[in-house]
């Protein structure tokens, strides 16, 4: 099933608050054709709130979190559920392990951090593949990552898995960093920590010369912006080898199709596994639940949108990555395909 990005509320200049939730749009009850684990809900069996904690308004992660909501509520695995707009994987961890969220979307490379409670965390599936998309001007005159020597380079609001992912793709490519955006020296980049609405706005000002943003494809934000300024993406899939030389094979190379963006040609990139992640101690019950929804009920999370390039199947959502299953989600999907 393909899960892609979606427009989600907010414009590209919009400055979204940094943890504020969206309050689900549908009623809760049991539709008429539930699976058995999710039919055989009570109320007196499933929690009253879950918080799904997401991302920036114009990306995925917000808008797969709102859907997830609303299908956990519709579907009677809570009372209650909503979506809260974060900076990213770093902070949707950081809602994980202060437990103001039950679940949480993220990047498989920032949920491996040495720093990301890993031993708190637990993954619940395998939902889609992320797209690094380098994002620069038609009329910028780059043509290749090695082209952001001594150009501003947006990379990710603090709190993001761009944010973590950007500084390696950059020392990938020999590139050093600096932190005088304004005058980088010979052989860096000068970095400012700019999301994807702020880094959008910046590129379109002249201001930032590239943007850096994992996300689905299409992501709106950026489909939007193309009405205003011709923009273009750079190959990033020569960076692989050295990429999973230092941090392992987690990285894949994945396609942008032709068409994704309005007269933006295919362009080959890096790619990363996106999870949805719970805390160790969610009851089994909940768990178990939510992969079942995941499971027979995933084109509820599909976007109108949809290209067709990212998917959430029963084959893919196993493959976490080395962050290891939650247990009640291992027997799930045990049961479920033996």
């Amino acid at each position: 099933m393909p899960v892609p990005e979606s427009p989600a509320p907010g414009g590209p200049a919009a400055q979204p608050p940094r943890r504020s939730v969206l309050k689900s749009a549908f009623a809760v009850g049991l539709a008429a054709c539930l699976p058995p684990a999710l039919a055989a809900c009570t109320g007196s069996d499933r929690p009253e709130n879950l918080v799904v904690a997401g991302g920036e308004p114009g990306g995925f992660y917000l808008e797969f979190s709102t859907l997830l909501a609303a299908a956990l509520e519709r579907h009677g695995v809570a009372h209650h559920a909503g979506a809260v707009a974060t900076g990213g994987s770093l902070d949707n961890l950081a809602e994980l392990r202060s437990g103001q969220a039950a679940f949480a979307v993220a990047l498989a490379d920032a949920a491996v951090q040495p720093d990301a409670g890993t031993a708190e965390i637990a993954a619940i599936g395998k939902v889609y593949e992320n797209y690094v998309h380098c994002v620069v001007r038609k009329d910028s005159g780059i043509r290749d990552i090695t082209g952001l020597a001594g150009r501003r380079v947006a990379v990710g609001q603090p709190g993001s898995g761009t944010s973590l992912t950007t500084p390696r793709l950059l020392e990938a490519a020999g590139l050093g960093t600096s932190a005088d955006a304004a005058a980088p020296s010979a052989g860096t980049a000068g970095v400012e920590n700019l999301g994807l609405n702020d880094g959008i706005a910046a590129l379109r000002a002249g201001t930032v010369d590239a943007l850096f943003w994992s996300g689905g494809v299409p992501t709106a934000a950026i489909a939007a912006a193309q009405q205003d300024v011709e923009l273009g993406l750079l190959d990033l899939a020569g960076l692989l080898p050295e990429l999973r030389r230092r941090y392992g094979g987690m990285y894949d190379r994945v396609l942008i199709p032709e068409g994704s963006y309005p007269g933006v040609p295919a362009v080959w990139t890096v790619g990363a596994p996106n999870l949805l992640l719970c805390r160790r101690d969610l009851d089994n019950a909940t768990v178990e639940r939510t992969v079942q929804l995941l499971v027979h009920n995933a084109g509820e999370l599909i976007p109108q949108s949809s290209l067709g390039v990212q998917f959430l199947s029963a084959e893919s959502l196993i493959n976490t990555a080395g962050v290891p299953l939650h247990p009640a989600a291992a027997d799930a999907y045990r049961d479920l395909h033996g």
